[in-house]
């Protein structure tokens, strides 16, 4: 699975990394966390205010830091639907 959090450096999207790290770690599922600075690879997901939070393509939040057990939600969701165990 693989995480990218969408901003420039900004405390917001530095907490919303936080809470994706958080998130990761209590769903037990492997996954990589990846920063998205440069605004060319934020546009290419259609995200008019940052942070965004994009789990393996699919866009789940920008403009808000959903809380980690929001995260974990969606992680779950995600790995469920791929057919992994």
């Amino acid at each position: 699975m693989r995480i990218k959090i969408l901003g420039t450096g900004c405390p917001k999207c530095k907490k919303l990394y936080s809470e994706a790290e958080k998130a990761i770690a209590a769903s037990g599922v492997k996954a990589d966390l990846e920063k998205v600075e440069k605004i060319e690879g934020i546009i290419k997901y259609g995200v008019m205010a940052t942070p965004g939070l994009v789990i393996d393509e699919e866009l789940k939040s920008s403009g808000r830091i959903p809380q980690s057990s929001e995260i974990v939600d969606w992680i779950k969701k995600r790995r469920g639907s791929d057919g992994k165990c």
